[in-house]
């Protein structure tokens, strides 16, 4: 059996998940359960989108960062 523990929300956040459900009959747990898979998966994707940008980043200086370039600005 596994352990269940009660925990106090505002009503408030009780109202919020409700219009959150995907379904009615689905519990909170459910959605709570969604909602951290949900919170991990952006995380991932977050720490993705930094590491292509770090990698990129040198090139882009490069890039960006040179004499022709800033002669254009005064043109």
């Amino acid at each position: 059996m596994s352990k269940v523990t009660t925990i106090q929300l505002d009503k408030s956040v009780v109202e919020s998940l409700k219009k959150n459900k995907e379904y009615p009959r689905q519990t909170y747990n459910e959605l709570i359960v969604h909602m951290i898979e949900i919170i991990r998966n952006l995380k991932k994707r977050n720490q993705y989108d930094e590491f292509l940008h770090k990698i990129q980043q040198p090139k882009m200086n490069e890039l960006w960062d040179n004499k022709e370039d800033e002669a254009w600005n005064d043109a």
